[in-house]
């Protein structure tokens, strides 16, 4: 798999066939110093090492620092798109057509291609997309945030996450047909259809019952008691998920709250609804008196969904992470591909490359370039 894509989404996806097993070739621009997130360090990380961010999305890869803007370039992309089966894109409109990765192009050195291409908002439109923007323009930030705050943006590049999930069944859907019938694909995905088909329940609100989605915090606009926080004895922050009445009654069952669940104002779903706030109330009452711990046990025991609120270290932590947590040498991360079964058979993936890493190797193990072809080449500018 030859990865011509920067940032999140792209990225993402190069990783994810990375960890089923594919060789991904990140090919990289030495004019700026290869993907943008190699310089997005956060408060606290050393200036000379990669970056947290970048270290998110590119395990598992080969880094070749390539100029594919001059012919030389050009000339060793084609070859290594010659023995691939995937090419993955990101470019603004046009960029992949000056710089010759375009499908048309590529699919004349490999016929059978799977070439997929995520764009922010499909191949007609110039405007440029990011993560941000989109959230916005999608409805996303409208409902996200307290109902007596500003609109607020999700502390994960998620429409780009979205997209990148996208673009991997695309690519999966296309390597089949390939299988089948030998023919190559063109796919592409846009971030803002693949936020516009996440709106979910959000969006049939609005479609089916014309309720415009507004901002409550965490509160679910159709399900009570379910999103709401709520504070323990000990001051730990849970959340309950009370999707059917039959939880509800077990939930008040060990509140010690009986007789709730026959009040006119609870004793649906729809009522619990309408009657949220008076709910909230007594509830938080109640779950005051208890410690987080012993709750959570109890309301667990009794199959009432609820959780701790966590801190992205707590997460990590659980239990749970153990089989998704990456580690070599120095670096540490999360797989994209959650799948247990295969996890444990790909025991052994790449860390993230240093800027370049691999070009030498790609140039003599792959392309099968001599000492003297690829001194001719550095000298040309091609790296």
């Amino acid at each position: 798999m030859i990865e011509l894509a920067s940032v999140l989404a792209g990225p993402s996806v190069g990783q994810f066939f990375a960890e089923l097993g594919a060789e991904v070739i990140k090919v990289e621009n030495p004019g700026t110093h290869g993907d943008v997130t190699r310089s997005w360090r956060g408060k606290g990380e050393k200036e000379n090492t990669l970056s947290a961010y970048f270290c998110c999305t590119n395990w598992g890869k080969k880094s070749l620092a390539l100029d594919i803007s001059k012919v030389p370039g050009q000339e060793i992309l084609y070859k290594l798109i010659a023995s691939s089966d995937f090419v993955i894109t990101s470019y603004k409109s046009g960029d992949a057509v000056r710089l010759g990765v375009d499908y048309e192009t590529l699919s004349r050195h490999k016929k059978d291609l799977v070439y997929g291409e995520i764009t922010g908002y499909g191949q007609r439109d110039l405007k440029v997309g990011y993560d941000a923007v989109i959230q916005a323009e999608a409805g996303f930030m409208s409902m996200n945030g307290h109902e007596d705050g500003p609109p607020t943006k999700m502390p994960v590049a998620l429409i780009d996450l979205l997209a990148a999930h996208q673009l991997k069944e695309a690519m999966l859907l296309a390597y089949i047909q390939k299988l089948q019938t030998g023919d190559g694909a063109y796919v592409s995905v846009s971030l803002l259809d693949a936020a516009l088909a996440s709106l979910a329940n959000q969006g049939t609100n609005w479609l089916m019952a014309k309720s415009n989605p507004q901002r409550k915090g965490s509160t679910h606009p159709n399900i009570a008691p379910y999103g709401d926080i709520y504070h323990t004895r000990d001051s730990r922050q849970i959340i309950l998920a009370v999707g059917t009445n039959r939880q509800f009654k077990q939930l008040c069952q060990v509140l010690d709250m009986k007789h709730i669940p026959e009040d006119i104002d609870f004793n649906t779903n729809e009522n619990r609804v309408k009657n949220r706030q008076k709910l909230l109330v007594l509830l938080a009452a109640k779950i005051r008196m208890w410690t987080g711990d012993l709750l959570i046990e109890k309301l667990n025991a009794a199959n009432v969904p609820v959780g701790s609120v966590n801190t992205v270290a707590e997460a990590l932590a659980l239990p749970y992470a153990s089989a998704l947590l990456l580690k070599k040498n120095d670096f540490s991360g999360v797989r994209s591909f959650t799948e247990k079964g295969i996890l444990e058979k790909s025991s052994h993936i790449l860390p993230p490359p240093q800027f370049g890493e691999h070009t030498q190797e790609i140039l003599r193990d792959i392309l099968s370039l001599d000492t003297s072809e690829i001194n001719i080449l550095i000298n040309k500018g091609t790296f």
